[in-house]
């Protein structure tokens, strides 16, 4: 039950009321839970209202609390729709309702958590007027109140954060291609480097990698490589790594000792089916080749590679890994998908950007992202202002930058609902 009343944002008085009215020296805005035990005039006398119903002081915002309740009515449907014999039979429909289910887990235990914080805040404040007389009780009291205060500021920031509209593609595995930018053989070693830091860290993660397709430099390294990296969320979390990444260091060639600035551009593409992209097999031209280099006699004497050309975009797929030309048309025709999604997301955010006064980075490719500066050891991430030791960068440990880009998107889009 709402009660009308003052316009006090805080939501924190502590002047009690009961479903029968508000209180005549006061009137915030609060929530009375049914079948708790409120404390009506417990300020002026101590006692307990006959209603017998416990004031639920609400802290967050109206609209999170509503949010919160349809996200616990959710999660107790499908717990039920898992006992049920018809889906506990049914191993796929299982699956999905379990997944949905994981989904929302974390919201609801700490909306669980934030309403045992309201029923101990609601007893301390009770403590507390109970004790009006008793000094040493009262301050108890008081400290208790205000260390349940502190908690609930904490949850009420994470349950904000947790009802964010999810990006439904972050659960998908990658498409992830590094090409070499300016600084000629030295930008193809550097792309070499980058591509064994995504994999070290793909590795901890528990990830496959698989190469789709890779141009050599001529002093080693990569011109370009396309990798295919599958897991639980990977693009949740390398999405953020899409961008110019520059270092700054003495190339092994070079005879006099000079730093030298080179770059590789990172992009990330999320796998996608065929009923996210439709292609018209009509704009697909498609040749064969033989692979060469390692393979037997196979790969040397049967056109098992193959070059795909989009007509429309020009996009052109170059695909070698595989020893049977169907399988290299399947990952070729993958990847095409994965660019041509990118291709049309990457759209839709330049036209949102641009109905925007100010643009925040969003990871686009001709954004400097990055700087690895070898001669301080140091690796700095421009978009949250945060260094971080080069060594550790390099040997693949990057999930915490990794962190760091995640907060700072939800704070992004925290301010971003808030002004709307």
């Amino acid at each position: 039950m709402r009660l009308s009343g003052c316009r006090n944002a805080s939501m924190k008085c502590l002047i009690p009321v009961c479903p029968g009215g508000v209180s005549s020296a006061c009137s915030h805005t609060l929530f009375i839970r049914p079948g708790r035990t409120c404390f009506h005039g417990a300020r002026r006398t101590g006692q307990k209202c006959g209603c017998k119903r416990r004031l639920c002081v609400a802290s967050a915002a109206p609209v999170v609390l509503e949010k919160l309740r349809d996200r616990e009515s959710t999660y107790l449907e499908l717990q039920e729709r898992m006992a049920s014999p018809e889906v506990s039979s049914n191993p796929t429909e299982f699956q999905k309702v379990a997944r949905a289910a994981a989904d929302l887990e974390q919201t609801v235990t700490a909306y669980r958590e934030y309403e045992q914080l309201q029923q101990e805040l609601a007893e301390a404040k009770e403590l507390a007027a109970e004790s009006a007389e008793d000094e040493d009780m009262k301050q108890m009291a008081q400290e208790e109140t205000d260390k349940i205060r502190k908690q609930m500021q904490t949850l009420e920031a994470q349950l904000e954060v947790l009802l964010l509209p999810k990006d439904p593609l972050d659960e998908r595995s990658i498409m992830l291609e590094v090409r070499a930018g300016t600084g000629g053989e030295e930008a193809a070693l550097w792309a070499a480097d980058l591509v064994r830091m995504y994999q070290r860290y793909a590795d901890t993660q528990g990830w496959k990698v698989s190469f789709l397709n890779s141009s050599e430099g001529e002093n080693g390294g990569f011109r370009e490589a396309v990798l295919q990296v599958a897991g639980d969320a990977v693009y949740s979390k390398l999405k953020f790594e899409s961008g110019v990444h520059r270092v700054q260091r003495v190339p092994a060639t070079e005879t006099q000792g000079r730093v030298h600035t080179s770059t590789a551009t990172v992009a990330i593409m999320p796998e996608v089916d065929d009923v996210d992209v439709k292609i018209d097999p009509k704009e697909i031209e498609l040749k064969t080749a033989r692979s060469g280099g390692a393979g037997g006699q196979n790969v040397n004497k049967v056109e098992t590679a193959v070059d795909l050309i989009h007509k429309p975009t020009g996009i052109r797929i170059f695909c070698t890994e595989e020893r049977s030309q169907g399988k290299n048309r399947e990952r070729a025709m993958s990847l095409l998908r994965s660019k041509l999604f990118d291709l049309e997301q990457e759209k839709q955010r330049s036209e949102v950007a641009a109905q925007r006064k100010s643009q925040v980075g969003t990871g686009g490719r001709s954004e400097k992202i990055k700087t690895y500066n070898f001669k301080d050891s140091r690796m700095s991430d421009h978009r949250t202002k945060n260094n971080y030791d080069l060594n550790k960068m390099l040997s693949g440990a990057i999930e915490e930058p990794i962190q760091a880009m995640i907060a700072l998107e939800q704070r992004e889009r925290l301010a971003e609902l808030s002004s709307n």
